[in-house]
């Protein structure tokens, strides 16, 4: 297996390219690839000052690098979510990767700084545990952006997330999910912009520029995602992969050339404010405000018991 551009011995193969690459290539593939995307859809210019949401796992810690390495200004904010060990593994990585490159890591805290976790907040509003965390999650880094005055908030969603996302969208046409699944979602109505320039990598491709470029990375699942149903369209979405290379690509970008802008995003019409914390809401409180208000005065819950519950 040789290198499509300088015919060396290649490290990886890119199926829906037809093409292999060298591990100094396929550096550059990715670099290339995340500047195309950055370019194509105007994610951001290399004067603004980006902040990355960082989990610990492999593409959060990949698009902090490669921004990094495409000359752009770029914070990481952690949240410590409360998941038993597995919070305290992410947390580890994150800091040892900010740590070895000098960056800056700002971290908040769910128990201490609101009083709850994601199993707490699961088991109090009776929300499966992925959506209170992504709930949680949204809240806080939309906070930490607009209060921190980046230009943008930059996520780690890679092109197999984006596909499966689409997918179970698609198979219960949930128009408003549809019209907000865009690479870029401008800053509008206390939101502030929201990019993803990892949509034209695989979680394949992640995962190689992370051993290549030596980024050690948490490599296991959260323990609360078993039975999330992202993970079942997935699978069923490498299936399609395995049978025709390149179909996630063009389920995915055809959906955003052909269909994306016939969908109204309900988020593009002014919203209320919560009268507790300032944030966008469509009632008195917003959904983060809900949840602290239940969750905060709710006896902790360990993770085990909630997973219990959910598989």
């Amino acid at each position: 297996m040789k290198c499509k551009v300088c015919r060396g011995p290649a490290v990886i193969d890119i199926r829906r390219h037809n093409a292999n690459f060298c591990a100094d290539h396929f550096l550059k593939y990715c670099r290339d690839q995340v500047s195309k995307a950055i370019h194509e859809f105007k994610m951001a210019t290399p004067d603004e000052r980006l902040l990355i949401a960082v989990s610990g796992g492999k593409d959060s810690l990949a698009i902090w690098d490669l921004l990094g390495e495409l000359g752009y200004q770029a914070d990481g904010l952690y949240v410590g979510l409360g998941i038993g060990e597995y919070s305290e593994t992410s947390g580890r990585y994150a800091r040892d990767f900010a740590d070895k490159r000098d960056l800056k890591l700002l971290e908040i805290d769910l128990r201490s700084e609101y009083g709850y976790d994601v199993p707490t907040a699961s088991a109090a509003t009776r929300r499966v545990p992925c959506s209170a965390c992504g709930m949680s999650k949204r809240h806080l880094f939309d906070k930490a952006a607009l209060d921190g005055g980046y230009d943008a908030l930059v996520t780690g969603h890679n092109l197999d997330d984006e596909a499966a996302v689409l997918y179970g969208n698609v198979l219960r046409w949930q128009t408003d999910y549809l019209a907000r699944q865009r690479p870029v979602l401008p800053e509008r109505n206390g939101f502030p912009r929201k990019v993803k320039p990892l949509i034209r990598l695989s979680e394949r491709e992640t995962a190689a520029y992370c051993v290549l470029r030596g980024i050690d990375y948490l490599v296991e699942e959260c323990p609360m995602a078993a039975g999330n149903k992202h993970l079942a369209f997935k699978e069923s979405l490498n299936a399609a992969e395995q049978q025709s290379p390149g179909t996630k690509h063009d389920f995915y970008f055809s959906f955003l050339r052909k269909a994306a802008d016939k969908f109204i995003d309900p988020e593009a019409e002014p919203l209320g404010v919560c009268e507790r914390c300032g944030a966008p809401a469509g009632s008195e409180l917003c959904s983060f405000c809900r949840i602290v208000e239940k969750a905060s005065n709710h006896e902790p819950v360990p993770v085990e018991l909630v997973n219990r519950k959910y598989r």
